[in-house]
């Protein structure tokens, strides 16, 4: 096998030689792409409308992204959490005004994300139970997956934290019950990814702000995948009108490199001090730099988001074979089969659309918000053909 050989074979027959098994991957092979397009090793353009799993949201070679890029890589591209640099007060400031919390610390990734605010929750209130969801996905870290509510992915790495419950989404008698004195915080996906798109209620969020209030306990907003723009709100809590104690962010906030971040509230003040916490690469100079191009046209593209979301649910409805739900806001869309989703997403593949999935049977589109119109589309016209009966397509 020839190092230098990056054919489609090679690359596969290198991985299964060498690396860890961790990902079922599809055999698709992007290689370069532009705003909501990939194109393959093959030179097949395709629509991306998963955007690197909510990654992506400017698309691929955003002009704005490439030119910080190329700037901030001129510039250190690590200087330690020991010293100063000036983009991660920059970016803390955009987060800090645009959400209405009161400062940011930033990390590698969403699982991280997650786990600091596990500690911090704990520092605040000095109590160690937490409610999470069923099916919920908040990590793969031991703390993140402890507050992870789908079997599969807790079971083979039990026991975990102990004293996590979980309650249905939306169930707020439940959420009453499970939340008590002891508890140290309620982590909530206000719209839940993996889980297939579920949407929480305003009023769920809303008691369960009350709760939290009532109890001492932390309220946790996961907005790794729904936030940032994804739901036609800058933060998805936004909508439901409350204010949590902590946000966690990741995916699109670096623009395509590594970062996450916490936001806190009022309730953190003064809690969180020197040794509690802290990363070696969290907030590195580029990946802030990109995260305020991010910010920046994220907050231009909320009109657009929120329109073409509208037309999209519009589209959707119209076809009337295989589905049975469709769920999401924005350009966050879960569209609930009545059949497995992988094989319809691989067909997909061929017809020259990126999707992803969620559970068995939802099909998850995550796009670019600078997707256009014609790509959703003509997305809608192939998943009409795929899901037709065979009768149909014969006739």
């Amino acid at each position: 096998m020839l190092l230098h050989d990056e054919s489609p074979a090679a690359v596969e027959a290198r991985e299964s030689a060498f690396l860890v098994k961790t990902y079922a991957r599809t055999p698709f092979h992007p290689r370069d792409g532009r705003g909501a397009k990939l194109i393959d090793a093959d030179g097949r353009a395709y629509w991306d409308l998963l955007g690197g799993i909510a990654v992506n949201v400017l698309g691929h070679k955003h002009p704005r992204i490439v030119k910080a890029l190329r700037s901030a890589g001129d510039e250190l591209l690590h200087v330690s959490n020991l010293y100063y640099h000036p983009a991660q007060g920059i970016l803390g400031e955009k987060l800090v005004r645009a959400s209405g919390l009161c400062r940011a610390f930033f990390c590698n990734s969403g699982t991280e994300a997650n786990e600091a605010a596990l500690k911090f929750a704990r520092l605040a209130t000095k109590k160690t139970k937490l409610v999470a969801l069923e099916e919920s996905f908040h990590g793969r870290t031991l703390g993140s997956l402890s507050l992870t509510g789908h079997e599969a992915y807790r079971t083979p790495f039990a026991p975990l934290v102990p004293g996590v419950s979980f309650v249905a989404p939306n169930d707020i008698a439940a959420l009453e019950a499970a939340v008590d004195d002891d508890t140290a915080a309620i982590f909530l996906e206000p719209v839940m990814g993996e889980g297939g798109i579920i949407p929480l209620s305003d009023d769920f969020l809303i008691a369960a702000r009350r709760i939290a209030d009532r109890t001492g306990a932390m309220l946790v907003l996961d907005e790794i995948q729904c936030g940032l723009g994804r739901t036609g709100h800058l933060f998805a809590f936004q909508k439901s009108g409350i204010v949590p104690d902590l946000v966690t962010l990741a995916k699109p906030l670096g623009g395509g490199l590594p970062l996450g971040a916490v936001l806190t509230g009022a309730a953190l003040e003064g809690v969180v001090k020197p040794g509690h916490h802290g990363t070696t690469f969290g907030g590195n100079p580029v990946a802030c730099r990109l995260g305020a191009v991010v910010l920046e046209e994220t907050e231009k593209l909320l009109p657009q988001i929120n329109a073409l979301g509208e037309w999209f649910a519009s589209e959707l409805a119209r076809v009337k074979t295989g589905i049975v739900d469709i769920r999401g806001a924005g350009l966050m869309w879960g569209i609930e089969l009545d059949r497995p989703a992988a094989p319809v997403a691989r067909e997909l593949l061929t017809h020259g659309f990126v999707v992803g999935t969620a559970r068995e049977k939802v099909l998850r589109l995550l796009p670019p918000y600078i997707v256009p119109k014609k790509a959703l589309a003509s997305f809608v016209e192939s998943l009409d053909s795929i899901l037709a009966p065979a009768k149909e397509k014969a006739a």
